[in-house]
């Protein structure tokens, strides 16, 4: 615990100095970073090949081993991201509302860094990079504590990260790294009181459970992603099939991901023959309910358990529902408030849809695959909120972002 109070002292030394930075010095030392990035391509690689052959050793899933890697394609991706957070607008200072009242006194309503940030995340060496750039353009010292699966991806990053701070002239304590895995420290950087302003956790259901639980700095839920496909009494099937496709196979390992089906009664038998066609192409296994089996003979029964899981694999849970309200009320019950999706030519089935399910994202005839920062147009995210105070949704820039109040005048007593 010493090791992180130490941390702390030092990140809010350095989220004051951070504050003062212009906007040209920030966006100076983020191009530095991307740079050196793409300079020390060949050590990274290295550095990850380790954690990718502990990964093995460990039977880690194959989806997991792709969150992990890192290529150089991966890490000029990751380059070119830090790019795009440099050509975004600075979040601090932009004035949100101004306002005189009778006695003269003049208010403005302001953006400001939170001031320390700590990010608790797992298997996402990328994770070690945007959080720290979205941190450095939004003013905020930074504390990562990544998993042991990517620690010496994580280490040589946050390593690059460092150095290029401190060659540059500035406090390389901008960006720190826990290197301690062990749960003790997870759980101690929770309950960093006085030090750390906001803890966003990363990761599994159970790391974000285990952070609402134990942390006593505030938190904002992020990542856990059951996202739901509704496909609507006449939706067009081309594009329900297209759709579902994409959302659950292009990636299935991301928390915006599909991870279960819904299907109208009145177009279900021709929807699920077509759409299993297509994910039998990516070997999906598919759990169902018993009408979704009487169609489908040799899938598997989907148990309660199904409804509620997030596989972050090639597996989805089908059920049959009866009209749009049976639909949105399994979402409400099952789902952990990400992002759903309707595939419907009803516009008050869409309307319906988008005002009563609970989501951060709800999308009509579109992939829940476009929860994204960047899709957002927000450039990098440091996560998806799926809380409902401060921020909700991807978390660009201006989530990272606090207010204050600024009041001038000219001798006004009370």
């Amino acid at each position: 615990m010493n090791s992180l109070i130490s941390m702390g002292e030092k990140a809010k030394k350095a989220a004051s100095e951070l504050a003062v930075l212009s906007t040209d010095d920030k966006n100076k030392l983020l191009t530095a970073i991307s740079n050196a990035l793409k300079e020390n391509i060949d050590i990274i690689i290295s550095e990850n090949e380790k954690d990718l052959k502990n990964a093995v050793e460990n039977g880690m899933s194959a989806s997991l081993q792709d969150r992990l890697k890192l290529d150089a394609d991966r890490i000029n991706t990751i380059a070119s991201d830090v790019l795009e957070v440099v050509a975004l607008d600075d979040p601090i200072g932009i004035v949100l509302e101004k306002w005189e009242r009778p006695n003269g006194l003049l208010f403005k309503k302001v953006t400001v860094p939170i001031g320390v940030i700590a990010i608790i995340y797992e298997a996402r060496p990328n994770v070690t990079v945007d959080s720290a750039t979205l941190c450095l353009k939004s003013s905020n010292a930074v504390i990562l504590r990544g998993g042991k699966e990517a620690i010496n991806s994580n280490l040589i990053l946050a390593k690059i990260l460092r150095d290029t701070i401190k060659k540059a002239g500035y406090n390389e304590d901008f960006v720190q790294i826990v290197e301690n895995t062990a749960r003790e420290t997870s759980v101690d950087l929770m309950k960093l009181d006085g030090f750390v302003d906001l803890l966003i956790p990363r990761g599994s259901a159970s790391l974000i459970k285990a952070a609402v639980q134990n942390a006593t700095v505030p938190v904002i839920e992020t990542g856990t992603g059951n996202c739901h496909i509704f496909i609507d009494y006449n939706a067009d099937i081309d594009m329900g099939v297209d759709i579902l496709f994409n959302a659950k196979t292009q990636r299935p390992s991301v928390c915006n991901a599909a991870e279960s089906l819904l299907v109208h009664s009145g177009i279900a038998k021709e929807f699920l023959i077509r759409a299993k066609k297509k994910l039998d192409t990516k070997n999906v296994e598919l759990r169902g309910c018993p009408r979704t089996m009487e169609i489908l003979k040799d899938i598997t029964k989907a148990t309660e358990e199904d409804y509620y899981k997030e596989y972050g694999d090639y597996i989805l849970s089908v059920k049959i529902v009866d009209d749009v309200q049976e639909a949105i009320n399994h979402i409400n019950k099952y789902n952990t408030h990400h992002s759903e999706a309707i595939i419907t030519n009803d516009l008050n089935d869409a309307y319906l849809f988008e005002r009563l399910v609970d989501a951060a994202a709800v999308y009509v005839n579109a992939s829940t695959r476009f929860t994204d920062g960047n899709e957002f147009g927000f450039g990098s995210e440091i996560g998806i909120s799926t809380s409902k105070i401060h921020a909700r949704g991807p978390m660009g820039l201006r989530q990272l972002t606090s207010i204050k109040y600024l009041i001038e005048g000219n001798g006004q007593i009370r």
